[in-house]
């Protein structure tokens, strides 16, 4: 089968909205076609949030497939606008270039909930540049759920010529009440000639670092952060800040024909792969993708909620201490979706129209829903369930099969009652699987010796009969 592909360019699309959309378009193509297929990729580099829509589908027919670009298109808009509706305060200014700012961030005075959360908008270029507070740190991504700034950080160099030291450049973060994230970011040094340390102090006081060497560029392998050309080293909990030192065992002068400079940075972890190519990277310019954590205050959710007046999470929302650091997060709780910081910002999601759960009849409800099934059905009415099946009336089923067995027995004198009653049990259980399926072990034993005591009572009053029907035979003779 030949399948056909199209690109489609969503330039405001945000990482929360991207996701929303590719979950109600996989959900909508896996209804309406096997031969569909959905993938959403970055359009640029992974730290940046525009993104490709790219649908491969198996259908030859031109309105079919434009059918799906149409809904595509559809969704992106109605997705967009509830996400963005959502997200900044009342006035204020949701969109910084391509960075999506939500309360309680903000790019103007009095649309932040204080100075840890101000976004520099830097309009001067084009498309204009986020900025942290007001340093030169570029901010990719503002995450609400997970209390994370995804921003950019320039890598440190120490390079070499035959000379001795031809540029040095140190890189270093004070990032305030932003921790560093330890789960989420690596320090990572790279060089076959190279040391590198990192200290800090604010939060905590710690030093760390990692060696890399090597001999030979065929030592190296790619992907491979071992300590041979590349080495990692993990984040201390709870630090806010960082300098990285490089230095050099022999100036490099072993290696300078293939590795002239060791690099250092703090980087996302999973968003740098080492190559042998890097070992001869000058590394101007080089920018790398980090997390920072960031919390309300640094009171707990119970002193937090004390104080009312400033209790940051709103309605419909939940409040939760993180894992690194003092403070708190807010989360709209299950059933909602929006911005928990801002008032009436989570608003209930309809179920029954994003998520399609029921197989039958789908009610939405305020935070939730539930699946109910027609008259005449039972189950949960879910499709990750029981579903909906019709409803078998046991009890009039049993004492049919027992009416039966007992009517066969009266009339016909001339079978063997162990051996009939045996075959009536056998068409029983026949009957049992097919229309029931399962029944309960006791049920079914209660059920059986009802059944052999009505035919054990049919049997002692036929047997009574015939010895009479005797009797009066013999009684005929001799009259």
């Amino acid at each position: 089968m030949a399948w056909r592909s199209v690109f489609v360019s969503f330039d405001n699309l945000t990482e929360p909205s991207c996701g929303l959309l590719r979950f109600q378009l996989s959900e909508i193509l896996r209804r309406k076609s096997t031969n569909i297929r959905l993938s959403l990729t970055p359009k640029t580099p992974s730290y940046s949030y525009f993104h490709w829509m790219k649908i491969n589908t198996g259908s030859t027919s031109s309105g079919g497939f434009m059918e799906i670009i149409v809904l595509v298109i559809i969704l992106t808009a109605t997705t967009t606008a509830t996400m963005e509706a959502a997200q900044a305060k009342a006035r204020c200014k949701s969109q910084c270039g391509n960075l999506s700012v939500p309360y309680p961030f903000g790019t103007e005075d009095g649309c932040f909930m204080d100075t840890q959360f101000f976004i520099k908008c830097d309009e001067s270029v084009e498309p204009p540049k986020a900025l942290l507070q007001d340093s030169t740190i570029d901010v990719l991504h503002i995450d609400l759920d997970a209390g994370e700034l995804r921003i950019l950080n320039w890598a440190g160099s120490d390079c070499y010529n035959s000379s001795g030291s031809s540029f040095h450049f140190s890189t270093w973060l004070r990032s305030g009440l932003y921790n560093i994230s330890s789960t989420k970011n690596k320090i990572t040094a790279i060089g076959c000639d190279t040391y590198a340390f990192i200290t800090g102090s604010i939060g905590q006081d710690y030093a760390t670092g990692c060696l890399s060497l090597c001999d030979e560029i065929s030592d190296v392998i790619n992907g491979s952060c071992s300590g041979i050309g590349c080495c990692q080293a993990s984040i201390p909990r709870g630090v806010r800040d960082y300098e990285i030192s490089l230095a050099s065992y022999y100036n490099h002068t072993r290696v300078l024909s293939f590795n002239p400079c060791s690099h250092a940075f703090v980087v996302e972890e999973g968003e740098y792969e080492f190559s042998a190519s890097h070992l001869n990277n000058s590394g101007e310019d080089w920018k790398l993708p980090m997390i920072l954590d960031w919390t309300i205050g640094d009171h707990s959710c119970s002193e937090a909620k004390k104080n009312p007046e400033t209790y940051a999470c709103k309605e419909n929302a939940i409040c939760r201490e993180p894992e690194n650091g003092n403070g708190y997060l807010c989360k709209c709780g299950d059933g909602f979706q929006g911005n928990p910081y801002l008032s009436n910002g989570c608003q209930d999601i309809d179920e029954c129209e994003t998520l399609r759960p029921c197989s039958s009849t789908c009610h939405n409800t305020f935070g939730g829903f539930y699946c109910s099934c027609p008259k005449g059905y039972e189950g949960d009415g879910r499709r990750d369930g029981s579903g909906c099946s019709p409803i078998v009336n046991h009890h009039n089923w049993k004492l049919q099969i027992t009416q039966t067995a007992i009517a066969l027995v009266w009339f016909d004198e001339g079978m063997g009652l162990i051996t009939f009653v045996d075959g009536i049990f056998k068409d029983y259980e026949s009957c049992q699987a097919r229309a029931l399926r399962q029944v309960h072990e006791e049920e079914e034993e209660e059920n059986m010796n009802q059944m052999w005591d009505e035919v054990e009572e049919i049997e002692k009053d036929r047997q009574a009969g015939r010895q009479n029907r005797r009797s009066t035979v013999k009684m005929d003779k001799f009259a």
